[in-house]
């Protein structure tokens, strides 16, 4: 199976070891992996900004990167949700518009892929720790993703998977919300890492390294012993 990277810009910059892992996955699964190094942007930041005329130049540069992929797989049910939910719109009464509604249909964020198109569940993972999973407003809402996750987690060996209370619930990062609304943000961060607490977890796993970075600088203020790690980084683990 023909698979081609998307690598989200947060990824790439701030957590390329878990774009790695994803390959690492992959490519255990005899999926044939390949990445444009010319990819940049899907456009998101500039869309929810209110730009969306920037939004659109750079998704279209998205649209000819991708043009000819079996398979779109991320590590970002953020970026993946972006694409499918809002590119139809974006390129509404436009030339592309047949692209866009095209490509929705071939990107997957990876769970996603490895759990609905592989449909594989067991990848002979390890790790000895309790964890507790959150679940980012973009895989749940927009991606629709909930059991896939937990269910690749329950096939890990020695993790004890422990549900946080309002698992649900927004960590407060939305991109410039965090920025814009720092107060708010850090409260909904706080209220997060509470219930973190109270599970007795030692890992956050979750499928948005956005939502991961938000909890850990909360983490890191509070000095707490809790570790966030990617579900990629999980299933690659032990191997």
């Amino acid at each position: 199976m023909k698979v081609q990277l998307f690598i989200p810009c947060f990824v790439d910059q701030f957590y390329p070891e878990t774009a790695f892992n994803m390959v690492k996955v992959l490519e255990k699964l005899n999926c044939d992996v390949s990445y444009n190094p010319n990819q940049t942007c899907c456009g998101q930041p500039a869309y929810n900004a209110g730009f969306c005329d920037d939004a659109r130049d750079v998704a279209s540069k998205f649209l000819k990167d991708f043009d000819n992929a079996d398979y779109i797989v991320a590590p970002s049910a953020s970026c993946v949700g972006f694409v499918r939910n809002y590119f139809p719109t974006l390129f509404e009464n436009n030339t592309s518009i047949h692209s866009a509604k095209k490509i929705t249909n071939r990107i997957y964020e990876f769970s996603e892929f490895l759990t609905e198109v592989l449909q594989i569940k067991n990848f002979d993972a390890t790790l000895q720790a309790k964890a507790t999973y959150h679940d980012s407003c973009a895989a749940l809402r927009e991606c629709k993703i909930k059991e896939g996750p937990r269910s690749l987690l329950k096939y890990v060996e020695g993790l004890e998977l422990i549900e946080m209370k309002d698992a649900e619930t927004c960590c407060g990062f939305g991109g410039t919300f965090a920025v814009k609304f720092e107060a708010i943000s850090t409260s909904m961060a706080d209220q997060k890492i509470d219930n973190v607490v109270a599970t007795g977890a030692e890992y956050i796993i979750s499928t948005d390294l956005s939502c991961l970075l938000q909890l850990d600088s909360i983490i890191k203020k509070r000095a707490l012993q809790i570790k966030t790690i990617h579900l990629a980084d999980v299933l690659a683990s032990g191997w």
